[in-house]
């Protein structure tokens, strides 16, 4: 088969690329620049590179053109500049169901979020929730995959805890009721989204994706303190100092610490789907746990925070540079 994946060098994208190579699969990676976290996903084997967002039909529809389905992975966990949840998450979906419908694509599965729901005042959750919404009402076979904390080389969990316990001597939690949560290995989303687009499994079906261990948000940041061998002092702060925190990091940090939609998103947990929706069928359900083997294969190699992870001074860079590194989307 060939299959289109938008956000197609993020972290899910290149995961769900992979593993529809290995098959023998061919790939269209349709992303606005490489994601120059991973540069080895541009020598990936029977893949085809389109650069182009989400933001005009027809260019979707050529780039899904002979494809037979479409994995829909980009998203945005912050809002920058034209880059709203508006316009990614729910005019762009609407934009890749119509290049689908253009293109004559068959099937879509779309990578949206655990708590995703509609009237909740979060413009994160809400424009999920339309986007869903948006696919399920498109015509198409379609699976939506809920998917809640997706971890493993690459991501921002492990990457951001890592560099913040090299960097900082003390790490405050969010808020001081400690909040579930079921860590899911990106293989594993990976293989349910091949199984959707490749096999006819789960079709028009909601899925909620969650990892086979719950654990509360602070076992999770001590065992990867524990792996990553640091010891940082460990306390609650207020919600309202994380949202401030998260407002200030989103002006000056490449990729932020952490952004205002993921201290709402730590404020609820991530141990169940709201609303309810199907829970996968047993033979499916991500078995991968989030053990310290698992989070030493994900973690990136030692070190802090540097200058480059500034906003500034990244923006510095680039204009001293011919070819300047972009810096793309990919969901969390």
């Amino acid at each position: 088969m060939k299959i289109a994946i938008t956000g197609g060098t993020g972290f899910v994208g290149r995961s769900v690329a992979r593993a529809l190579v290995s098959e023998g699969h061919a790939v269209v990676l349709i992303a606005r620049g490489h994601d120059q976290t991973c540069p080895s996903i541009q020598q990936l084997p029977n893949a085809r590179f389109v650069a182009a967002g989400l933001d005009d039909t027809d260019q979707l529809a050529a780039a899904f053109a002979g494809c037979q389905a479409v994995a829909h992975c980009a998203g945005i966990n912050r809002e920058i500049g034209a880059q709203t949840y508006q316009n990614v998450h729910i005019d762009g979906t609407r934009r890749a169901v119509e290049a689908a419908r253009r293109a004559g694509v068959g099937k879509i599965a779309l990578i949206s979020f655990l708590r995703a729901r509609p009237y909740c005042g979060s413009g994160y959750h809400e424009s999920k929730w339309a986007a869903e919404e948006i696919v399920r009402g498109s015509g198409l076979d379609y699976t939506v995959f809920k998917c809640g904390v997706i971890y493993g080389r690459g991501d921002h969990m492990l990457n951001h805890l890592s560099h913040a316990f090299h960097t900082f001597p003390m790490f405050a939690f969010v808020g001081f009721t400690d909040q579930p949560i079921r860590p899911t290995a990106v293989a594993d989303i990976a293989r349910l989204v091949k199984a959707s687009l490749t096999a006819g499994a789960l079709s028009r079906r909601t899925v909620a994706v969650m990892g086979p261990e719950t654990l509360t948000l602070r076992q999770a940041v001590r065992r990867v303190a524990r792996v990553v061998g640091r010891h940082p002092l460990m306390f609650p702060l207020p919600v309202w100092f994380h949202y401030t925190l998260g407002w200030l990091l989103e002006k000056v940090m490449v990729t932020p610490l952490v952004s205002i939609a993921q201290v709402r998103i730590l404020t609820e947990g991530l141990a169940e789907a709201s609303p309810p929706c199907e829970p996968l069928p047993p033979d499916m359900a991500p078995a991968i746990p989030f053990s310290e083997v698992q989070i030493r294969q994900g973690l990136p190699a030692p070190g802090r925070f540097t200058r480059r992870d500034i906003l500034w001074c990244r923006r510095k860079a680039r204009a001293k540079s011919a070819h300047p590194t972009r810096v793309f989307f990919e969901l969390p």
